[in-house]
């Protein structure tokens, strides 16, 4: 059988090399490309580990396994054939210089090697320390327990409302808020787009829908795609479909048209917020939306007065400039702790304050950052998804902070029924994450026979193949050498690590992007709620924002190029001879490809190997917006170069002929490649036989300007 189109090789490829390793010469693309789309779907699901909590870019595990197995496995191994069968390859040190979410930690320690990681960034640091620290799951749940005993029931007074029919106590799933600005003429405008706020997920199964009036603000219910409906409360006939908001322009009683940006820099503060409806739970279960009355006004107001007393942990940082944070620092949104409202800020600290309590720090640690997880999902920066769906679209479904125009607020605590909650949170997220620590697995192929290792699977069947993920975290060279079941986790810049000179086998990572997303931008919001309840803990905590200047990311294609090769620099130091540096990339432009290329080279590497593989769904938050999205990236192996290279004289054709012979071999397998893809492919294969033939940056650079303008 087949083993992927990597089989397509070079002249010199032909014959292994001593000490090489499998990665080098074949990869099995389809098999593992077709197993990663399945795992994509719900990624959270499959690898529960690195999804204890937000962070960007988040790779595949099952692409991460092959990786590293691929680096570590000798020459002759079969990949494909070894990826369900337990390994050990207990004497082998893996480090990943840009972990991110642990993906690479986890995988290696499954594999049976030694993890180490590095993040720039405190927030990953804290949250990797938390996704691989094991804990007793009896003593999770009784901590559990003793918080809910302590505030659910404190924090769940200020989300009840009362049944308009029986008058009895309801618990409130959520709130729907609009904002409002105030046009020169000094009417006030809510900025809906359409008075349709509430529908089914698949509105043509289930038409059903809930309708704001625009003159009395009842609630009426009819089908998503009504053009005209007469209000049930006041008669009143109006157009469901037609908001004052149009793009970016909001129309007065009038007809005036102004444009919103426009109006909201002229005042000094964030948009103000007017509360128009809820979905409340009947005892019976059933969900109901129901107009807000002046018990739900006198609620509010009570959290607002309640918050002013209390002294509890609080964000409280500024919002700096970035790409990232413009468009909310457009909107006047200056400090964190604007992105909550006063009962949201108010049952967040309890809440918070109640985990601070916890006596044994390292369950007090997975506590708070679970309490941490549960922010994304509780601001005013969230939206409303519909029903018959995960009912909260969080604050981070796109990579900026784009102040929602109609934000949904969510019940902290929550209840069974509601979602990204931190009682659901705990059983949908960390818990599954420890589950998954004790029995690692793999999502079953669907299609193939292992020898006498039978896999019959199915996207939700799970293989064990994998040791359990029992390691000690630390941050000490010498007592991750000492022990040899420990992760060696380090906050810093990995261009200066602290390792010794040849100490590591394999180098397996996913760098920042070239350009436009700036994690720390983004992870500044958790940052402002965890600096105070950390900074006494860990160090890097105690800085002014999660940002560092030695942060790799870097809009200036030159920082980013001279920063990312003193981070290679260093993995060449701390590789050993043989050892394999792997890395995954994309990039719609050949710039960003060549500053890879330019790291590379400049930091004494060669690419010996380039691989696609399937690295996100196209479904994915931002590639909905996108014509022409990436999904696949390019696997670049690397190794210390230490071999004259052999000139290719028609290098262009030679490109062009492997780039096409591995796309159709994929596309032969059944999987679509967008033209994106297809030029991920054509760049990786590019910077190969470029390396391989000693191209020089400014030579490469000639090539990859040649296939860019062919697009």
């Amino acid at each position: 059988m087949k083993t992927g189109a990597s089989n397509i090789l070079l002249p010199e490829q032909l014959i292994t090399k001593p000490n090489s390793k499998a990665i080098e010469y074949r990869f099995p693309i389809i098999e593992i490309s077709k197993l990663a789309e399945q795992e994509s779907w719900r990624k959270e699901i499959h690898r529960p580990i690195y999804h204890i909590h937000k962070w960007w870019a988040q790779r595949l595990g099952s692409v991460f396994r092959a990786i590293i197995l691929g680096t570590l496995a000798d020459a002759d191994t079969d990949i494909w054939q070894s990826f369900y069968r337990q390994q050990d390859f207990r004497d082998k040190i893996i480090l990943d210089p840009f972990m991110g979410s642990g993906t690479t930690l986890g995988e290696s320690a499954k594999l049976g090697a030694k993890p180490v990681g590095v993040d720039i960034n405190p927030v990953s640091t804290f949250i990797v320390r938390q996704s691989l620290t094991q804990v007793d799951l009896r003593d999770l749940e009784r901590t559990f327990q003793a918080i809910e005993a302590a505030v659910k029931n404190e924090i769940a007074v200020y989300y009840k409302t009362l049944d308009p029919v029986t008058q009895e106590e309801l618990p409130v799933l959520y709130y729907f808020w609009v904002k409002q600005v105030t046009l020169p003429s000094g009417e006030i405008v809510p900025l809906f787009h359409s008075y349709i706020f509430s529908k089914d997920a698949y509105p043509k199964k289930k038409p059903l829908a809930q309708i704001l009036c625009p003159w009395c603000w009842s609630i009426n219910e009819g089908r998503y795609d009504i053009d005209g409906l007469a209000c049930k409360t006041c008669q009143q006939h109006f157009n469901p479909q037609r908001g004052p908001v149009q793009g970016q322009y909001v129309f007065d009683s009038r007809g005036e048209k102004y444009k919103i940006k426009d109006v909201i820099v002229t005042s000094n503060h964030p948009p103000k917020h007017r509360l128009y409806a809820m979905m409340a739970l009947r005892k019976d279960g059933r969900k109901v939306y129901l107009k807000p009355a002046e018990y739900d006004f006198q609620l509010f107001q009570e959290a607002h007065r309640r918050l002013a007393r209390e002294r509890l942990p609080q964000p409280d940082m500024t919002i700096r400039a970035g790409h990232n944070t413009n468009q909310a620092r457009g909107y006047h949104y200056q400090n964190w702790r604007e992105f909550f409202n006063e009962r949201q800020l108010l049952c967040l600290g309890l809440l918070l304050r109640r985990i601070q309590q916890i006596e044994d720090p390292i369950m007090r640690e997975q506590f708070i950052c679970l309490f941490s997880s549960t922010l994304e999902f509780n601001n005013l920066f969230c939206t409303f998804k519909g029903e018959g769906t995960g009912a909260v679209r969080p604050l981070f479904s796109h990579h900026i902070l784009k102040p929602e125009r109609t934000p949904l607020e969510n019940s902290v605590w929550g209840t069974d029924k509601s979602s990204g909650t931190f009682s659901t949170l705990f059983r949908s997220r960390l818990m599954k994450a420890k589950h998954y620590l004790t029995q690692p697995h793999e999502i079953g192929a669907t299609y193939q026979l292992f020898g006498d290792l039978e896999i019959n699977g199915t996207a939700s069947s799970k293989v064990a193949s994998s040791r359990a993920i029992d390691l000690t975290v630390t941050d000490q060279w010498e007592d991750f050498i000492d022990n040899p079941h420990s992760a060696l986790i380090l906050n810093g810049d990995a261009g200066n690590l602290p390792l010794p000179h040849q100490c590591v086998d394999a180098i397996v990572t996913d760098p920042p992007y070239f350009d436009f997303v700036h994690y720390s931008e983004l992870s500044d919001f958790f940052y402002a709620w965890l600096k105070p309840v950390l900074q006494d803990t860990y160090s890097y905590f105690s800085d002014s924002d999660s940002s560092h200047q030695d942060e790799v990311q870097d809009r200036d294609t030159y920082r980013f190029t001279e920063k990312l090769t003193r981070v290679f620099c260093e993995c060449h130091r701390v590789l050993k001879p043989e050892g394999i540096l792997a890395f995954t990339f994309h990039h719609s432009r050949h710039e960003g490809w060549l500053s890879i290329y330019q790291a590379i080279t400049e930091a004494d590497f060669q690419i010996v190997a380039a691989h696609p593989i399937f690295g996100e769904m196209k479904g994915g938050n931002p590639k909905t917006a996108t014509q022409d999205p990436i999904t696949f990236d390019a696997i670049l192996v690397c190794k210390k170069a230490n071999t004259i290279p052999r000139k290719h004289k028609e290098i262009l054709r030679e490109v062009q002929q492997k780039a096409e012979a591995i796309s159709q071999e994929l596309i032969a397998s059944g999987i679509k490649l967008s033209k994106a893809d297809s030029f991920v492919i054509t760049m990786s294969q590019a910077l190969l036989l470029g390396s391989l033939s000693g191209y020089t940056p400014s030579e490469i650079k000639d090539l990859l300007a040649q296939f860019a303008s062919s697009r």
